[in-house]
């Protein structure tokens, strides 16, 4: 095995041993190319600010590697192991206050988030619009002068919260006209267009077309009354000013600030054998939803980005939705993509204005023992891979900023598992599982899902699972308990799927505990041996595509002594305390 050692006071003409280290993972990376065997990077303490992403390709032929990269904290797994954070962000310095705002003048940037001594700083917003309101083809008038003391209108996004039940949409303003009949607001292109053409829904008889009424409003100095928000002003390009309204104590000199700037911090792609033991990432951004495209959620982790929509029937009553044929995926702001033999340990993902960990076209991934929180979009994404383990991972205050995202997503995927982790405090659904070969959900803890959007569950499974069961899918011995929100299912097996075997799961505390009817209907699923305290919608009479055998419900009193069992055998295999 070879060392090389790597210090945020070291230098990067050193020969990156313990007495004369590197002072970048960029270097480190460079030099391990070039050796051949087992190679740890043993990293000492302190920030690695990023100022570009760190790509780490390991393709035999194209580099030389033919052994295993480790990127290590120093002392990993030991009472000394030293805090290593990998970071996109930038420091903001330089403030002045006017009116007991901190304003601080920083050029091009260009971020969504804000995070002060570590606590994110949430973005200045007002509840809804105000007036009466009309939705017109390129926007919105009231008859309420309110937006004409907007400061900058292009800098101003509306979030639709509930365009359907399961959706949170983020589009932009363009300009602002007030005149006699009151305020004419102008939204921004393509998003407002499409958005016209995407959310559109029959109910019951009842039609509804394009994205509503906005249901907040931020990002306007107008706004700034919250302490411990901010807005970013970029009314004159290149002398952009951040704005922050403190919280009572804070002095602007006492005040370390990050303004996160690199969307993506690492990317793995190509080989095989990287391992990542006891690194935090953090401070990172994603800059698309504050452009003209906008942020056109449909389900999940998916969004619109244009191209074809489907109609899409819910019953047979004639309801329905329309839909993205080809919805893309929120990005991650860790990245493996086409590698395999990638291992992440002991980590944690935290502060990121997108997805945590994005796995995709690959295989023989491990996700062990990580914690991911203070994120906008979901803990980890899995797509279009193999053999993919996600397992002993705390993934809590999640989905921040685009509340549709999961704890945990997989979709197209061919053996996965996701054993043991423990999803809490999410806006949606707890874990979500696509259509897919051989998924195993199995001896999770979920608790506090759907705390924003509705129709989900703490564990959510879509679409045909495998040709038969031997091949399709497995959710065993989870706890799904305090699913939030009115119409929501705990448990939740929807829009055809087929090939499921559910059993000995534990639901308590939602809305409803499970669902045998829905649309497409379900096709060879099993529900099995399940302690619930209400009975599933549909169980009195099971569809033909469903088994419904040897369930318990208990209504009244404590839990069977059964549902002990299952407690004791889910959540977290670990029982070190998680991170703050």
């Amino acid at each position: 095995m070879i060392e090389l050692f790597v210090a945020p006071d070291g230098d990067d003409s050193a020969p990156g041993t313990r007495e004369r280290p590197f002072a970048t993972l960029g270097r480190a990376g460079l030099a391990a190319r070039a050796l051949t065997g087992e190679v740890v990077v043993r990293l000492r303490a302190g920030a690695y600010a990023l100022t570009e992403p760190l790509e780490l390709t390991t393709t035999p032929g194209r580099d030389g590697r033919d052994g295993h990269v480790t990127y290590q904290a120093h002392g990993y797994g030991t009472a000394e192991q030293e805090e290593v954070v990998v970071s996109g962000g930038r420091t903001v310095t330089g403030w002045r206050e006017l009116d007991g705002v901190w304003l601080a003048d920083v050029g091009d940037l260009e971020t969504r988030q804000l995070y002060v001594d570590g606590r994110r700083a949430e973005r200045a917003g007002v509840e809804a619009l105000p007036g009466e309101i009309t939705l017109t083809e390129t926007g919105y008038t009231t008859d309420s002068t309110a937006p004409s003391a907007w400061r900058n209108p292009g800098d101003v996004e509306f979030v639709h919260r509930g365009v359907y039940p399961w959706t949170e949409a983020r589009i932009g303003v363009a300009s602002v006209t007030t005149g006699g009949d009151g305020t004419v607001i102008t939204m921004a292109q393509p998003a407002f267009g499409r958005a016209l053409e995407l959310y559109n829904s029959t109910w019951q008889g009842q039609t509804s077309r394009g994205p509503g009424l906005p249901t907040r409003v931020e990002n306007d100095a107008s706004f700034l009354t919250e302490p411990g928000t901010f807005v970013l002003d970029r009314s004159r390009p290149g002398r952009h000013v951040l704005r922050y309204l403190p919280l009572p104590g804070e002095h602007p000199e006492r005040t370390r600030v990050v303004a996160p700037v690199l969307e993506t911090l690492v990317r793995v792609t190509g080989g095989r054998g990287v391992t990542f033991l006891g690194v935090t990432f953090a401070e990172a951004t994603w800059l698309r939803p504050s452009g003209p495209e906008g942020f056109l959620h449909y389900h999940g982790s998916g969004f619109h980005v244009g191209g074809p929509i489907d109609t899409v029937p819910i019953d047979d009553s004639g309801s329905s939705v329309t839909v993205p044929r080809e919805p893309v995926t929120i990005p991650a702001c860790v990245v493996v993509e086409n590698a395999s033999g990638v291992r992440f340990e002991g980590c944690r993902f935290t502060r990121l204005g997108a997805t945590g960990l994005g796995v995709s076209a690959s295989e023989d991934v491990t996700v062990r023992g990580c914690d991911f929180d203070t994120l906008s979009a979901g803990g980890i994404v899995v797509g279009g891979s193999r053999s993919v383990l996600v397992e002993d991972n705390r993934v809590h205050r999640v989905g921040l900023e685009f509340s549709g995202s999961p704890g945990v997503a997989l979709n197209g995927t061919t053996g996965c598992t996701v054993a043991h982790n423990h999803i809490a405090d999410v806006p949606h659904c707890g874990i979500v599982a696509g259509p897919g070969t051989g998924t195993r959900v199995l001896n999770n803890l979920t608790s506090g899902t759907m705390q924003v959007l509705a129709d989900g569950g703490g564990v959510y499974l879509a679409g045909p699972q495998g040709g038969s069961h031997d091949s399709g899918a497995v959710i065993r011995g989870n706890v799904i308990e305090d699913t939030r929100t009115p119409y929501n299912f705990g448990l939740y097996t929807d829009y055809g799927a087929a090939w499921v075997t559910v059993e000995e799961n534990l639901v308590v505390r939602a809305d409803s505990t499970a669902v045998l009817h829905v649309s497409p209907p379900l096709d060879n699923v099993v529900y099995r041996g399940n302690l619930w305290d209400a009975d599933p919608v549909g169980a009195d009479a099971p569809p033909p595509g469903v088994l419904y055998k040897d369930n318990v419900t208990f209504t009244v009193g404590p839990e069977p002594e059964a549902a002990a069992a299952i407690r004791a055998r889910a959540g977290l295999l670990r029982k070190a305390p998680a991170p703050s």
